[in-house]
């Protein structure tokens, strides 16, 4: 199935222990060490007494972000959320304000933000099954 169509999830966010391999994948994923570009976060709600959240784009089908960029930088995909067109992108943090749920980092070497593309790379990394990656709805399927 195209990857344009499938979106990452959040399935069982109660079963995060906190252990950050979603995120070490996703920098990973983009030829980075550590987490200085991961596209998705996990924050702490009180720690391992109180749990963890994780937060990753959720896909809008009318995203925010790409409504507010002066630049048309982040262009709509299909099945929800955005592509970045990083040399359009002038780093003016628009869209992480824009963002509803805080699903946007800036990138603290390029000063560009990093949003998930929802390739699904990080789920088989996630050792509790928090993550799921599953076919987008379409608009017909989201009228039913």
């Amino acid at each position: 199935m195209n990857a344009l169509k499938r979106k990452l999830t959040v399935v069982e966010t109660e079963r995060c222990v906190g252990c950050q391999s979603c995120m070490f994948a996703c920098s990973r994923r983009q030829g980075e060490a550590g987490l200085t570009n991961s596209c998705i976060a996990v924050r702490s709600i009180g720690g391992m007494e109180r749990g963890f959240t994780v937060v990753v784009c959720h896909a809008c089908e009318n995203p925010p972000c790409a409504n507010v960029c002066p630049t048309d930088a982040l262009k709509k995909r299909k099945g929800g959320g955005v592509l970045l067109q990083a040399d359009a992108c002038i780093g003016c943090g628009n869209c992480l304000k824009a963002c509803l749920i805080g699903a946007i980092e800036m990138d603290k070497t390029t000063m560009k933000p990093a949003i998930c593309i929802h390739c699904g790379y990080c789920v088989s990394f996630c050792p509790h099954n928090v993550l799921g990656y599953n076919r987008a709805k379409s608009d017909e399927e989201n009228a039913q």
